[in-house]
């Protein structure tokens, strides 16, 4: 890798960028991959670097239309696949998947589908997606991505070719975030904290007014809460909710730009597909902005929890530290703990599609307990 590329992106994964970019080279590319690593470990940004490199003419430039359409997630033939049910791959939605795999390419010689979450088949998905996966088209490339290898069903990793990806270190994160974005190391931990330590995202965080304004809507409620009556906490979840859908409109943005590219290159081929992606698009930011401010009340209570305990130097969100010292002046750690798992009940309550309206309000209301009288 002498020529700076999408590969030289992949932070603390030199090997498996090595291994991907050999594969390319070779022309001995894997139909299909399982991408195993802990969260914030570059997976996703590794599965959107090959797809780079197999659909772009210029030896994975980065810089190129198609590489800057697969990057911010535009190109007709690079597909995320997500969950669609509680926490789990519906059995309609992989048969909709099967079927798209089995179409043409929109426009490129190849189709990429990167399918996060393989932890999340259960049988009856995985058993619908197995041939598929075993065989697919020859044109069609697929990625599948989890957290670790023996939590995905041994019937899927069997058929897929394992790269693991290992931890990336806080330094290697808040060096890169630093050197692509210009950030503090101040902002750069906040970011991290609020994209639950994946570096593409916290770039992105940065980037977007919006999305820091949500976050900091966030710390200001918490800060609020223990004076904070019960109108009150009703109106900042329906306010906090209205600052996550907010940057849905940089979203929109960007749809209207490739919409635009889209009629250029091939008039209105593919419209009703194109808006089906749009929509999930948006439902997939919006779910990111909800798990954004939990994650930011999550960094939050452990902050406080480490100011607490006098350990400064792991403070996330130091531009709170002011508003977090009274409550670390008395929470003791089963405190923290009982207000952590509200925040659990929370994301498990979205993950079954809950309200995320109601789920922040529940979660809210048992912090502010927590918070009233916190031993």
């Amino acid at each position: 890798m002498t020529n700076r590329c999408v590969w030289d992106e992949l932070v603390g994964q030199r090997s498996v960028a090595d291994h991907l970019a050999a594969a390319v080279r070779r022309g001995a590319v894997s139909h299909a991959y399982l991408f195993v690593g802990p969260a914030g470990a570059g997976k996703k940004s590794a599965a959107r670097a090959l797809a780079c490199a197999i659909l772009c003419d210029d030896d994975a430039c980065g810089a190129c239309p198609a590489c800057r359409r697969v990057k911010r997630g535009a190109h007709p033939d690079v597909h995320v696949i997500a969950p669609e049910g509680a926490a789990t791959y519906m059995v309609g939605q992989i048969r909709d998947v099967i079927h798209d795999v089995n179409l043409a390419p929109v426009e490129a010689a190849r189709k990429i589908y990167i399918v996060e979450a393989a932890d999340s088949f259960n049988d009856s998905s995985a058993n619908a997606f197995l041939k598929t996966l075993e065989e697919p088209p020859d044109d069609v490339v697929i990625i599948l991505l989890a957290t670790t290898y023996e939590a995905v069903l041994p019937t899927v990793s069997s058929r897929c070719q394992v790269v693991r990806f290992r931890r990336m270190t806080d330094a290697d994160a808040l060096a890169a975030l630093a050197e692509r974005t210009g950030a503090s190391a101040e902002e750069s931990r906040a970011a991290l904290a609020a994209t639950g330590g994946v570096l593409v995202r916290a770039a992105e965080f940065l980037g977007s007014t919006a999305r820091r304004q949500a976050r900091d809507r966030m710390l200001g409620i918490l800060k609020g809460l223990t004076v904070s009556d019960e109108h009150d906490v009703l109106r900042s979840a329906r306010d906090l909710l209205a600052a996550v859908k907010a940057p849905l409109e940089e979203i929109k943005a960007l749809q209207a730009e490739e919409v635009r590219e889209r009629t250029e290159f091939l008039g209105s081929k593919g419209g009703k597909a194109l808006a089906d992606r749009h929509k999930r698009q948006l439902t997939a930011r919006e779910r990111e902005g909800v798990t954004e401010v939990l994650n930011a009340t999550e960094s939050w209570l452990r902050d406080c929890l480490m100011i607490s305990q006098g350990e400064l130097a792991l403070v996330s969100n130091i531009d709170a530290a002011d508003a977090m010292e009274e409550v670390a002046y008395v929470l003791s750690p089963g405190a923290a703990a009982t207000a952590l798992s509200a925040v659990k009940r929370a994301r498990r309550r979205i993950s079954y599609n809950v309200n995320p309206q109601l789920a922040i309000e529940a979660m809210l209301f048992d912090i502010q307990e927590v918070l009233k009288c916190p031993r």
